[in-house]
C-alpha cells in the first residue's frame, strides 16, 4: 500500500535521490522534450530508469511515476492533498477557459455538482433520441463518403459528432457541424489542446512578451470561440425568459440559473469558462478514443466481421442503436474501444502537484513538485493484464476468471480515479457504443495509409497524427 504522509524522514530518498537523464548544464532536459512526444520520450526514459525518476526543466525539477497504485493514491487524495500543475489552471485563465478541468480549491466543488448533475445517467438516457439522431447524422455523411469513394479522415469527422453530441446536451442547442464543410467552431477549438501541452512545459511564459505565428493563431481563435460562446450563453438566456419558472433542461441553463441564486458563487467567468471546456473535453477525448479503435478495427477483418453480426443482431432494422436499454447489450463494441485506450492512452500523462510535503512510494516530495504520472506502462504490465501486448477486446466483455491471468482494473488508467474521476466517462461509453455498433453495421472499414505510418502525438491528450479510411458499404 502507497505510504503518504507529511513531512520528510531521513530514511526516505529526495528528489536528488532519483535517477535523472542526462542533460544540459542550466538546461536540464529541456530540450530533449519536445511537447509533441513528451509522452513517448517520458516512457522510453522509465524503461530505462524505472520509477520514480527525475527530468530537469532547467532549475525546475519533475518526477515522473509509474505505478498504478501510486495514482490511484494521489487520485484518492485529491483535491485536498494535491492539485494539477499550477501552470494548467494560469494556462487555462489565460485563455478564458479556468472551468471543471482546471479548477481548484473552493472554485471546484460547486462546478462539479452542477456538471455531474448534466452529465448523469438519467439526464443521458433522457437525452438518448437526441443522440441516436445524431449519430444518424453521422452514418449518412459517411454512406455519402463511401458511395463517392472518398477518404474519410476519420478523427474530424468524430470531432464533428462529438460538438454536436456535447452542445445539444450540456448546451441546449445543436450547432449541427455534421451538415457542413467549413467555417466550423472544431478548426478553431483544435488549436487549444496543443498550445495548453507547449505552454505548460515551457520554462518561462514567452508569449506575455513575444507572439510567435502560432500565438497569434491562437489568439485569433480565442477570440471567434469566446464570440460563440457568449452568443451561445445570450440564445439560452432569452430561451429562459421566453420559458420563465421552469426547471434547467440543460447543463448551461443550470449554470445561469445557479449564477442568480443569492450568495452564489458561480460567475460569469465560470460560466463561460465550463462552456469552452465542455467544448474542448468533449470533443477531443471521446472522439480521438474512437479514432484509435477504428484502426485496430480496421486492421482486422475477422472482428470486423464479428462486430457486424454483434451490432446487427442488436441494431435489427434500425440504422442506428434503436433505444437507451439496448446499449447494454454492445458489450463486444465498447470492449473495443476498451481495449483500444489500453494500448492508445488518450490521457497518457497526468499532471499533479502536492499541496504539502508528503511522501509517496518512499520519496519525500516537497510541497509544489511537479509529478507526471504515466498512464500507459501500468496498463501495459503483465502483472495487470494477461498478454498486454496483446489486442483483446474480449477480456472485458464477461466477468473475470482469474484462471484467465491478470486483469488488473484498477491499473486501467483512462478516466482516472478518486473525487475527481472524469465526469464524461458514461457519456463517452455511450458513444462509442452508438458509433461504433452504427459503423461496424453498415461499413467495411480499410485504412487509406499503413497504419505504420500513423504517430501518437502529445497534444496535451494524445492523438493519431491522421486517421484516413475507405469506408466500403455493406449490402
Amino acid at each position: 500500500m502507497a505510504e503518504v504522509r507529511s513531512g520528510i524522514s531521513e530514511n526516505l530518498r529526495t528528489l536528488a535521490d532519483l535517477p535523472c537523464p542526462q542533460g544540459l548544464p542550466g538546461l536540464g532536459n529541456f530540450f530533449q522534450l519536445a511537447p509533441a512526444k513528451l509522452h513517448l520520450t517520458l516512457e522510453e526514459w522509465a524503461a530505462k530508469l524505472g520509477s520514480p525518476f527525475r527530468v530537469q526543466l532547467g532549475t525546475i525539477p519533475m518526477t515522473v511515476w509509474t505505478q498504478a497504485e501510486l495514482f490511484q493514491t494521489v487520485m484518492r487524495e485529491r483535491p485536498n492533498r494535491y492539485r494539477r500543475f499550477a501552470p494548467i489552471e494560469s494556462v487555462m485563465a489565460e485563455l478564458g477557459g479556468n472551468g471543471l478541468f482546471s479548477a481548484e480549491g473552493a472554485a471546484w466543488e460547486p462546478q462539479r455538482r452542477l456538471v455531474m448533475q448534466a452529465l448523469s445517467i438519467s439526464n443521458i438516457k433522457s437525452f438518448y433520441p437526441t443522440l441516436a439522431a445524431i449519430t444518424e447524422r453521422l452514418r449518412a455523411r459517411l454512406q455519402r463518403a463511401s458511395s463517392e469513394g472518398r477518404t474519410v479522415e476519420m478523427t474530424d469527422e468524430l470531432k464533428r459528432y462529438t460538438v454536436d453530441v456535447t452542445s445539444a446536451l450540456a448546451f441546449g442547442e445543436d450547432p449541427h457541424t455534421l451538415e457542413q464543410q467549413h467555417g466550423v467552431i472544431q478548426e478553431h477549438l483544435a488549436l487549444i489542446p496543443p498550445a495548453l501541452m507547449r505552454r505548460v512545459v515551457a520554462l518561462f511564459p514567452y508569449w506575455r512578451y513575444v507572439k510567435l505565428p502560432r500565438d497569434r493563431r491562437l489568439d485569433q481563435a480565442v477570440v471567434e470561440i469566446h464570440k460563440y460562446v457568449h452568443k451561445m450563453i445570450e440564445r439560452a438566456r432569452d430561451r429562459m425568459q421566453a420559458l420563465p419558472g421552469g426547471s434547467p433542461r440543460n447543463l448551461l441553463e443550470a449554470m445561469l440559473l445557479a449564477r442568480e441564486l443569492p450568495d452564489s458563487t458561480v460567475t460569469d467567468e465560470q460560466i463561460v469558462a465550463n462552456v469552452l471546456t465542455l467544448l474542448v473535453a468533449g470533443e477531443d477525448t471521446t472522439a480521438n478514443s474512437i479514432a484509435w479503435a477504428v484502426m485496430y478495427l480496421a486492421a482486422d477483418t475477422d472482428l470486423q466481421f464479428r462486430m457486424f453480426e454483434h451490432s446487427r443482431g442488436v441494431l435489427g432494422q434500425s440504422t442506428v442503436c434503436p433505444s437507451y436499454d439496448a446499449l447494454k447489450h454492445l458489450d463486444l463494441c465498447e470492449g473495443v474501444c476498451n481495449e483500444a485506450l489500453r494500448l492508445r492512452p488518450v490521457a497518457a500523462i497526468q499532471t499533479f502537484e502536492p499541496l504539502t510535503d508528503v511522501c509517496l512510494g518512499g520519496v519525500a516530495v516537497p510541497a509544489g513538485t511537479r509529478m507526471l504520472f504515466l498512464t500507459r506502462p501500468a496498463m501495459l504490465d503483465p502483472q495487470n493484464f494477461v498478454h498486454p501486448e496483446s489486442f483483446n477486446p474480449d477480456r472485458w466483455r464477461h466477468p473475470h476468471d482469474p484462471s484467465d491471468g491478470a486483469h488488473e482494473l484498477r491499473a486501467y488508467l483512462t478516466f482516472g480515479a478518486g473525487p475527481r474521476v472524469c465526469p464524461g466517462r458514461h457519456l463517452a461509453n455511450v458513444e462509442m457504443r452508438l458509433v461504433m455498433s452504427m459503423l461496424t453495421a453498415h461499413f467495411k472499414v480499410a485504412m487509406a495509409v499503413d497504419p505504420a505510418s500513423i504517430k501518437e502525438v502529445s497534444a496535451f491528450t494524445m492523438v493519431p497524427s491522421e486517421m484516413p479510411v475507405k469506408l466500403q458499404a455493406r449490402a
